[in-house]
């Protein structure tokens, strides 16, 4: 997983000092309802797919972006589920940072479902009722908000 040039750049401005950036999840669900899941490579965790906003790239843009890269699904977003602010994450080397993630709700328009880049060891489609292990726990957190905007039609901000 290489660390994008626009952040080693500011790394060497910044060192390890806290770090806020544009982020991106996708729920992307098939017309059978199932959800598209990655294990990334870092951690073995089953996750929703996710990245980073390069500068001045449209979110929505990111998101499609970073999933046809991590899975080799072209997908188009429908809707915005959240905008979350995350906890802040200190990596192995000691960069500190928070993500502001844009949470969105997609369908699949093309593709196959494959391990697109380095970021991930497996990628599938799963029945929500039957979802892999070892499971991020960002999944749970997702499916819930997802719940809360198809039961209401209305993103969530926190």
């Amino acid at each position: 997983m290489a660390t994008p040039e626009f952040i080693l750049k500011l790394r060497e401005k910044i060192g390890t000092d806290e770090l806020w950036l544009p982020g991106v999840t996708a729920l992307v669900r098939d017309e059978a309802g199932r959800i598209l899941l990655g294990q990334r490579s870092d951690n073995l965790l089953w996750s929703l797919p996710s990245g980073i906003s390069e500068p001045g790239e449209p979110m929505s843009l990111t998101c499609t972006r970073e999933v046809l890269e991590e899975t080799g699904v072209k997908i188009e977003v429908t809707g915005l589920i959240a905008i979350h602010t995350t906890a802040p994450v200190t990596f192995p080397n000691g960069d500190r940072t928070i993500f502001v993630d844009h949470f969105f709700d997609c369908r699949p328009i093309g593709g196959e479902a494959v391990v697109g880049d380095d970021e991930s060891v497996a990628v599938g489609w799963f029945d929500p009722s039957d979802l892999p292990e070892p499971l991020s726990p960002g999944v749970a957190r997702g499916l819930e908000r997802a719940r809360v905007y198809a039961e209401t039609g209305r993103a969530q901000f926190d």
